[in-house]
């Protein structure tokens, strides 16, 4: 655990270094002792202090110093760190203004200069203020920590993608933390510049990109191969089972996603219809295990950048991401998933990520404790949705389009909303306005009784999604709706197939590339079928690659 600091600041050399040397005295084993020549190498050290998360127990400043005095230091300090105990070195001349300083800053103590022996004159008094902050304070958290505004979209995606990806970090809401919001400031240089992640090291990010996040917190952005036996493009149910099995049985494999191991089922606050969890099971829960199981076979999962374009040079198969390196290999799963479809209706663009959210969104439900807050939606995902809010919020208001909720949502997930007493269902509604001055104030829905406004904290959507192929549907046949063309149906389409064999099952119009889960034409888009088509596919790739 990291030490807490005492920082003992005085211009005079000679006193610093008495000072420096009584306090490493009495209090090296327990605290860090930091000095200081000026009042401006003081706030400096004390930005770094806070940025790096490092508590400070004690400020020991002497009052007459050039430029910055003692007690309009202290008073700059004191923003950073409001909960550290201040003391004055003063001279008998200064004591009217430490007496002031008592009213002006909350000064706790002041000590006459010389303060021999310090057994005596500085000791006594300095135990009884560290145990009495040792004993009031709450120690700084020590992992990463996310500074930004609750209404602030990039703070809103910095948070989900560190949540979806599990790693740890503490949220602080510069619009309450007055000392985060001084040091954000001073940092970032504007407000308008959120969120500054500070890491452990003491480094900070400025309002950082996935890839550039998932770098500097430990996930794998880069391939460390030349050449894979199988790629695999997406990270959802249907792209981990692919990387599973085929690592299980020797293939040398990576996997590229973009946001976080999960796909949108990752984002599932409770799947309760998936075989061999009888309790139900969060998506985040399922993902972390199928990526913990792909790892623990040798896999290789590389997180924060995009695929930009997909290319054949036999006998590979390049996919090249949006940093520009490239990832060569043999086969190629695209297990791309759905792209949320977006909601087009007034308002939305500018509240999204503050207020609107396309999904649950988990890391945000608790933001609206006893608030009243919409989903948009009638199938599955709108339903755990509501389900998951529903824990947190005053009412959740569900706006369906459809007369009822049986064309499009399983029975279980019905009779669940029908029992949970701060769910509502409004059925042939439709969203059309949505309004708010920086964050989500209210909805404009029009029903089949008429129109009304509903006050909102924050909306959810679930309207449907499309194919996720925006980077290969020109190197691959689709549908007329996006959905690649799989096995036997390559042919039928009749715009071609290469080679003498058949299509593999699986496989595109592109041999040794393949496609499983949602995004493939004809899928059944459930769970437990995406996971059976990401691990049936393996089997094809074994074939394809005994051709190579």
């Amino acid at each position: 655990m990291t030490k807490p600091v005492i920082l003992s600041v005085d211009d005079d050399r000679d006193v610093l270094g008495a000072v420096e040397r009584d306090l490493r005295k009495q209090y090296r084993t327990r605290y860090r002792i930091v000095t200081a020549a000026s009042g401006q190498e003081a706030l400096d050290a004390a930005r770094e202090l806070k940025r790096r998360g490092t508590p400070v127990a004690l400020f020991l400043v002497d009052q007459r110093m050039p430029m910055m005095n003692g007690t309009q230091l202290l008073m700059e300090l004191r923003k950073l760190f409001p909960d550290t105990k201040r003391v004055l070195l003063t001279a008998y001349a200064d004591t009217d203004a430490a007496i002031a300083a008592i009213n002006d800053i909350g000064l706790h103590h002041y000590l006459m200069k010389p303060w021999d022996p310090p057994e005596q004159r500085l000791y006594p008094v300095l135990d009884d203020l560290l145990e009495e902050w040792s004993t009031s304070v709450r120690l700084p958290y020590e992992g990463v920590r996310i500074a930004g505004s609750r209404w602030s979209p990039q703070s809103f995606l910095v948070r989900d993608f560190l949540s979806r990806n599990q790693i740890p970090y503490q949220w602080i809401d510069i619009d309450v933390d007055t000392p985060t919001r001084e040091l954000v400031q001073s940092t970032a240089g504007s407000l308008a510049r959120l969120p500054v992640v500070f890491l452990p090291d003491g480094q900070h990010l400025i309002a950082p990109s996935n890839a550039e996040l998932a770098a500097r917190v430990g996930l794998q952005t880069l391939a460390s191969r030349p050449f894979y036996d199988v790629a695999i493009i997406g990270g959802g149910p249907a792209g981990l089972a692919s990387a599973v099995y085929a690592a299980s049985e020797g293939l040398k494999t990576v996997l590229i996603e973009q946001d976080a191991p999960g796909g949108q089922a990752g984002t599932s606050s409770l799947i309760e219809n998936y075989l061999g969890f009888p309790s139900g099971v969060s998506g985040a829960d399922l993902a972390r295990r199928a990526a913990t199981q792909a790892k623990r076979f040798g896999a290789e999962l590389l997180v924060g950048h995009a695929v930009a374009a997909v290319r054949r040079e036999d006998p590979f198969r390049i996919v090249q991401l949006s940093n520009g390196t490239d990832v060569s290999c043999h086969a190629l799963v695209i297990a791309s998933g759905m792209a949320v479809r977006e909601l087009d209706v007034q308002g939305i663009a500018p509240l999204l990520g503050a207020g609107v959210y396309y999904g649950t969104a988990p890391t945000e439900a608790a933001l609206y404790r006893d608030q009243d807050v919409c989903v948009v939606g009638g199938a599955n995902s709108a339903g755990q949705g509501a389900l998951f809010l529903s824990r947190y919020a005053k009412t959740v208001t569900m706006l369906v389009r459809a007369a009822d909720l049986t064309s499009s949502m399983s029975q279980y997930l019905i009779d669940r909303i029908a029992t949970t007493q701060n769910i509502r269902v409004m059925t042939s509604a439709e969203l059309t306005a949505v309004c708010g001055n920086g964050h989500l104030e209210r909805v404009d829905v029009t029903h089949a009784t008429g129109a009304e406004s509903l006050t909102a904290a924050a909306l959810f959507i679930f309207i449907g999604v499309a194919p996720h192929t925006a980077a290969f549907d020109k190197f691959l046949q689709t549908d007329d709706k996006g959905f690649i063309i799989t096995g036997p149906d390559v042919r039928q389409a009749g715009r071609g197939w290469p080679l003498d064999r058949d299509p593999l099952m699986f496989e595109t119009s592109v041999p040794g590339v393949f496609a499983v889960g949602d995004v493939r034409s004809g899928a059944n888009r459930r769970i437990a079928a995406a996971v059976g088509e990401g691990s049936a596919a393996i089997f094809s790739v074994h074939q394809y690659l005994r051709t190579v």
